[in-house]
């Protein structure tokens, strides 16, 4: 035989060998495992210390405090779990949720108990108590004061002493919680003023919101139990901020200057000197916002700061951030140029300067230095897979901070002169540096690949262009380790395609999930395309959906089909879709609007009909029924169940107070209205996400489901 394929062969033999050796991934891996086993070696938990260069994060799950400093990166172990229960008489099991008091005085809680423990002394002392029933618990900035919420009302603990700030017996009127279903960018409804004077709130008024029933089943009979969902173009929930005199124990009331009840408030803050409230005002047409400034210790309207308007939507997300302690003078967050971007306004409205004029989204502020003349900010850069760190001052300089594309998050050190930076990108799992002001990078950590010895595909990051012919639309093709140019290959398309979401980023594994990678290794490509109406690529791109939900989407995920079909190594008649929430949507759409495409279709707590979700985010990309009655009829999934042609699987969470189950029933009757065959399975009593060990079984019945029906 000629010694050349001698080699060859021996070669190939020993690859197959090697190949052999290595591990694979099992699907409960890739459902669990993806942030646990195989996830990357991280400062976890990390923190500046308040007034140091000093920092620590935390070792053996949670269970350590390590310490470290900007100057001398070798941590050390500084502080136990064992130490902080042997001395608080507690029996906590980590350090989550741990915060600074001060420089040397950790925040601690268990079972309604606040703890301060003196990191130097290891002693500790019991601050308050409150009921552990009790939520949404906030302290001032000195944590000598909390307020929390019980059912509806809202409390202070000062002291021993409970007061009720709100003796609400309605339970229809909700004070101190997150409000509009936790859209425009808000989390929580408790909001204490620097100087810890006055305590302002959220109140939410919810009495003519229709009840929506959900059903435990744990209960002997089954129990109904209601909650409020406002669907579009229903009665809403009225919103007005309360704002607590501690002195006096008295309570002003602003209610929308507009004087339309339903009107949003949104991204409340307070000036740096206490006297005033900040509110974002808008209609709910959420085409016309406000930025309305209210006196605190009478809630009277003082002057409106700016105004923006939208034929399609205005959504402010980000309060007003002062970049001094020292002055009122603010920094905004607007879109109105097409690129969310900074502008830099004084206490009277007037612009002083548009910070940043980027044609990429800006995304977060991190803060600023002690001084108030540098901003630091998180943005995508020019390649929207990217989340980059700059920095601006108050003049328009901006400069670029991580020099590494990918995704970066970062933390500033209270005397601004160190930024600490944790990344990921394709190619690197993670790596942890901290950066000087003069922009020098010191590496503290460079995790290793968790993935190395098992066999693991790879993918591939390109871009197509949309149905518009011109917009690049960024996609992921995911191979198999083994993969053959010469085979043909079915493909799993994973599908979000909505508002507010990026499935595709410059992060390790490319933004995918873990058991998209089994799913290759059982022979499969899995591709995801990022549509027009996604997220970080600015208001043009994003709201072309306006009105007109799943048209463009369906339009750009086809052409992703026809880039997969161009593909030698693709089978085209084997096409499957999968997706969750818009996913859903998507899916469905996809499967009975564009019936000759896939064969196969899993669809997860989908929304098929747009005037059964809610009006906070419904009506923002839809106006409302009565407004867009050709669009609500156009994207209703149900009009064209008579078009079925390939196997649909539904899944829908029978708790789910998101999309609510209305929406997948709806779609089954009609289905079986035109004797059409789909199948559908419940996971009784979760929400709208199938969570915890369920997850394994909720993967394996999608990808079972798609890899048996389409042979």
């Amino acid at each position: 035989m000629n010694k050349k394929w001698i080699a060859i062969g021996g070669f190939l033999l020993a690859f197959g060998f090697a190949q052999a050796q290595l591990k694979s991934i099992t699907l409960e891996d890739g459902v669990l495992q993806q942030n646990r086993k195989f996830g990357a070696d991280r400062l976890t938990g990390f923190q500046w210390i308040p007034g140091t260069t000093d920092y620590v994060y935390y070792a053996n799950t949670w269970s350590k405090m390590m310490k470290a400093s900007a100057a001398n990166p070798e941590a050390k172990e500084w502080i136990t779990l064992a130490d902080i229960n042997k001395t608080l008489g507690t029996k906590l099991t980590n350090f989550f949720g741990v915060q600074w008091i001060d420089g040397t005085h950790l925040l601690l809680t268990e079972g309604g108990k606040y703890y301060s423990f003196d990191v130097n002394s290891k002693t500790g002392t019991i601050l308050l108590s409150i009921p552990e029933s009790a939520d949404n618990a906030t302290f001032n900035d000195s944590k000598s004061l909390l307020a929390y919420t019980k059912d509806n009302n809202l409390y202070l603990k000062k002291g021993e002493q409970e007061i009720a700030i709100t003796q609400e017996s309605n339970k229809g009127i909700v004070s101190g919680q997150s409000i509009s279903r936790n859209e425009f960018g808000i989390s929580g409804g408790i909001f204490w003023a620097p100087n810890s004077t006055y305590l302002a709130f959220y109140q939410k008024d919810e009495s003519q919101v229709a009840d929506y029933p959900l059903l435990d089943i744990t209960k002997t009979p089954g129990q109904l139990v209601n909650i409020k969902y406002p669907m579009a173009g229903q009665p809403s929930e009225k919103v007005r901020v309360g704002i607590y005199h501690l002195a006096t124990g008295k309570t002003a009331f602003i209610s929308p200057k507009s004087g339309a009840a339903d009107d949003y408030m949104t991204n409340l803050c307070w000036t740096p000197d206490s006297k005033y409230i900040v509110v974002a005002e808008l209609n709910r047409g959420q085409n016309n916002m406000n930025l309305n400034v209210y006196d605190a210790a009478t809630g009277n309207f003082v002057r409106t700061l700016l105004n923006e308007t939208n034929e399609r939507w205005v959504e402010p997300e980000h309060e007003a951030f002062f970049p001094s302690a020292k002055s009122n003078n603010f920094v905004w967050f607007s879109e109105k140029d097409g690129f969310q971007n900074l502008y830099y306004y004084d206490f009277n409205g007037k612009l002083i300067k548009q910070l940043t004029q980027n044609k990429f989204p800006t995304r977060e502020i991190i803060g600023a230095n002690p001084e108030g003349t540098e901003i630091y900010f998180k943005a995508t850069g020019e390649n929207g897979t990217n989340m980059l760190v700059y920095k601006v001052d108050l003049k328009g300089k901006q400069t670029l901070v991580t020099k590494d594309q990918g995704v970066h998050t970062a933390f500033l050190s209270t005397d601004g002169s160190y930024l600490f930076d944790e990344y990921s990108n394709h190619s690197t799992p993670s790596k942890s540096v901290i950066i000087d002001k003069k922009g020098n990078a010191d590496v503290v950590l460079t995790s290793k690949n968790k993935y190395e010895g098992y066999a693991l595909g790879t993918a591939e990051i390109k871009t197509i262009k949309a149905a518009d012919g011109v917009t690049d639309l960024y996609t992921r093709l995911i191979k198999p380790s083994n993969f053959d140019p010469t085979k043909k290959y079915p493909v799993l398309v994973y599908v979000y395609g909505g508002p507010h979401a990026q499935m595709i980023t410059n992060s390790y594994l490319d933004g995918a999930n873990l058991w998209m990678y089994w799913m290759a290794e059982q022979g499969y490509l899995v591709f995801t395309v990022d549509n027009r109406g996604s997220d970080n690529r600015g208001f043009a791109f994003e709201s072309v959906i306006h009105r007109n939900l799943g048209n463009n989407e369906i339009d750009d995920q086809l052409k992703g089909v026809e880039y997969l079909k161009s593909l030698p190594y693709v089978d085209g008649n084997r096409l499957a879709v999968h997706g969750w929430s818009f996913g859903g949507f998507m899916t469905t759409s996809l499967l009975l609007r564009k019936p000759d495409v896939f064969k196969v279709g899993v669809a997860g707590g989908p929304v098929i009909d747009w005037k059964w979700y809610e009006v906070m985010y419904g009506e923002r990309y839809m106006d409302t029924p009565e407004e867009n009655p050709q669009g609500f009829e156009t994207a209703c999934v149900s009009n064209y169940a008579k078009d079925l042609k390939g196997k649909l699987l539904l899944i829908h969470g029978t708790s789910d107070d998101v999309v609510v189950e209305q929406h997948n029933l709806s779609l089954v009757k009609k289905l079986i209205e035109a004797g059409k065959q789909a199948d559908y399975f419940p996971y009784p009593m979760h929400k709208h996400n199938v969570t915890g060990k369920d997850r394994v079984h909720l993967m394996k019945k999608v990808l079972d489901y798609v890899m048996e029906n389409n042979k």
